[in-house]
């Protein structure tokens, strides 16, 4: 154990990594024979300076059947991941990656999410390379964020668009990035953030796959009920969705159909009896209290349904059309309406009548002014993203040998246009002009014919002619082609005439 510490600081010194790295993979048999020295040899390193021979070691540790004591192994993980070098990290990302697993699942185990939170939002920003970029740590940080049911430390996280997938070991990890979409949907709807839960599910959904996963299962019962609530139906999915996919998810879902199907009817009753005769099967899924939002929703739709065609109503005659149990109950619902911005109302507690309004704002504020400048620099931003990514995607090798392969019905490649579309769209606007200056869309296609070859030639340019403008589904006007007898053309057909 003394020559591998004195080798590991020798190597860490010169700060050749690479051979670091090659070196502890050779060492870890070297490493299980002296497993009783392990605590020893992890207390003796920096995990600043030594951080792959510091990983080295605690993988070995936790490969032992025994780790030997829990709270001794989270200091050590947790003294790891706060001090632990960046740089080094990005050399063995799988590894760092399984101790973060390991430590989440402890904590999921021994039912203590809380005090794994913090750890995993510093392992992200350690094993990240841009902050858009996902990792697998992503799905334990929000998995341990949902048991803890503290969800905020999640939201930088979730918040952030992802341009970027982190490779650990080579490969994609799907089931973590299923995890990721999956878990940050739940954390979203408990927040009440529908349209970003909706995104989330969505994208579980829609991951390119060849068979079903469990997981995309659940996301898209949950993207049905969130779909329900925020749209009052359920949305189409992109046409990129795996028809595989959806060949199996539906018939899985039964039940979640036919409460979508009891919505279109706008009836409470239809839905609540839908609800409690798959109730056990809500049950299991633990969607009990999203179907309850589900139910209550179609409430404030018909309510809000009601605002398009009355100025004032009671509270009796509203609980009355969209059966509420009572007017208190159709009280409660429209301060909630008011407080959540969905309805603009007042409610004059002596004769208990409901006013509707207008939207008061009027734009000219300086909040609104500050929410508008906002929303416009997070465009600017978004467009400079799209257009860092599409040049990169235009300048990848991988695209462009791919999209060298396809041509159009001329023969000519797309990365040809692209490479001279400044010369064509100058012939083209020329073209466009000529056709402009002169009042005529008409083209002259001819050829002097002195002799038999040359009617040959022009018989061949224009099946040529009339073969392009057939691919790209573009027809010629013939009918007003006039025949010019002193350059001896007639109109455009199967033959020429002379």
């Amino acid at each position: 154990m003394e020559d591998f510490l004195a080798t590991v600081r020798s190597i860490s010194a010169d700060k050749n990594y690479v051979q670091l790295a090659d070196f502890l993979n050779r060492s870890n048999e070297l490493l299980a024979k002296y497993a009783g020295q392990i605590d020893a040899a992890i207390a003796s390193l920096d995990p600043d300076q030594h951080t792959l021979a510091f990983m080295a070691l605690l993988l070995v540790k936790l490969s032992l059947p025994n780790y030997g004591d829990f709270e001794l192994l989270f200091s050590q993980i947790q003294q790891f991941i706060t001090v632990c070098s960046k740089e080094q990290i990005q050399f063995a990302g799988e590894k760092f990656a399984h101790i973060c697993h390991f430590i989440t699942q402890c904590l999921v185990d021994l039912k203590q999410p809380m005090r794994g939170i913090r750890m995993m939002c510093v392992a992200i920003q350690k094993a990240q390379q841009s902050s858009t970029q996902l990792t697998s740590i992503h799905t334990d940080l929000t998995q341990l964020c949902l048991l803890a049911k503290c969800l905020k430390p999640a939201l930088p996280f979730l918040d952030t668009d992802i341009t970027d997938i982190h490779k650990e070991g080579g490969k994609y990890d799907a089931k973590a990035l299923l995890g990721y979409c999956y878990y940050g949907g739940m954390i979203y709807t408990a927040l009440k953030k529908f349209e970003k839960a909706l995104y989330f599910f969505e994208v579980a959904v829609t991951c390119p796959a060849v068979d079903v996963s469990h997981i995309m299962l659940e996301a898209y019962k949950k993207f049905i009920l969130v779909s329900l609530i925020l749209h009052g139906k359920i949305i189409d999915l992109p046409k990129y969705t795996s028809h595989v996919i959806m060949r199996f998810l539906k018939p899985l879902s039964g039940a979640y159909h036919e409460l979508a199907a009891s919505y279109t009817s706008n009836n409470p009753n239809e839905v609540l009896a839908v609800a409690t005769k798959n109730e056990e099967t809500f049950r299991t899924d633990n969607n009990v209290g999203l179907v309850k939002q589900v139910v209550s929703s179609l409430y404030k739709k018909n309510i809000l349904r009601l605002t398009k065609t009355f100025l004032t109503l009671s509270l009796a005659d509203m609980a009355n059309r969209v059966q509420l149990s009572s007017p208190r109950e159709a009280e409660q619902y429209i301060l909630n309406m008011i407080e959540d911005g969905d309805i603009y109302a007042s409610i004059n507690q002596r004769d208990g009548m409901v006013s509707f309004h207008q939207n008061p704002e009027k734009y000219n504020n300086p909040k609104m002014l500050k929410k508008l400048d906002r929303e416009m620099r997070l465009f600017q931003h978004l467009d400079e993203k799209l257009q860092h990514m599409d040049r990169e995607l235009a300048t990848n090798p991988q695209y462009v040998q791919k999209v060298s392969y396809y041509t159009g019905p001329d023969g000519i490649s797309p990365r040809c246009l692209r490479d001279l579309s400044a010369e064509i769209s100058s012939i083209l606007t020329f073209i466009f002009q000529q056709g402009y200056d002169t009042g005529t869309d008409d083209t002259v296609l001819y050829r002097t014919i002195n002799s038999l070859h040359d009617h040959q030639v022009l018989q061949e340019d224009l099946l040529n002619v009339t073969k392009w403008a057939s691919d790209w589904q573009m027809d010629f006007n013939t009918m007003g082609a006039n025949a010019e007898e002193d350059a001896g053309i007639g109109r455009m057909r199967d033959e020429v005439l002379m």
